[in-house]
């Protein structure tokens, strides 16, 4: 088992205030959409405020954007989340909700397992990820970073096959 889990960050930019009518079914949508996160498998921890929600999380981007911090087991059972599940139906209809946005607006990265990342570090993985691309210290779906202490490629899978690797 690995020592790391697998932090994420995603930002939006609202297209008006949450108790506006533009917003007003995204708001309703929230507590479905966080129920199913917490029983999702790989599911380990997310930032909430007292209204069971992260939308009033105090963050650095500013009043206009909110911030969806959450921990997972690890890249696969967080993609399956994200792109397998009911969440799917409300990632689709983001445009109704927040603006476009030209630059990364997600980022994920490894912390050791039982840490839980402060919105304040999780906005400096994005701005690192933004200014530097793809790296360990953040990192996408479409090029994740295995944990730092999984073993290297072909490794695992010439263990997992019982044989030694080639020389």
């Amino acid at each position: 088992m690995s020592q790391y889990q697998l932090a994420q960050l995603n930002v939006g930019v609202i297209k008006g205030p949450l108790d506006s009518p533009v917003m007003a079914e995204f708001v309703a949508n929230l507590a479905r959409i966080n129920a199913l996160a917490d029983c999702a498998p790989g599911f380990v921890w997310r930032l909430q405020t007292d209204q069971g929600d992260a939308t009033g999380a105090p963050n650095p981007l500013g009043a206009d954007v909110i911030v969806n911090l959450s921990v997972w087991d690890d890249v696969a059972t967080l993609s399956d989340y994200v792109y397998k599940s009911l969440h799917v139906e409300i990632m689709r209809r983001r445009k109704e909700w927040f603006e476009r946005m030209p630059q990364a607006f997600q980022v994920l990265w490894w912390v050791p397992r039982g840490e839980r990342p402060s919105v304040e570090q999780a906005c400096a993985r994005l701005e690192h990820l933004r200014a530097h691309g793809s790296t360990a210290q953040g990192f996408g779906f479409r090029d994740a970073w295995p944990a730092p202490d999984a073993p290297p490629t072909g490794v695992a899978e010439a263990l997992d096959a019982n044989v030694c690797p080639a020389a």
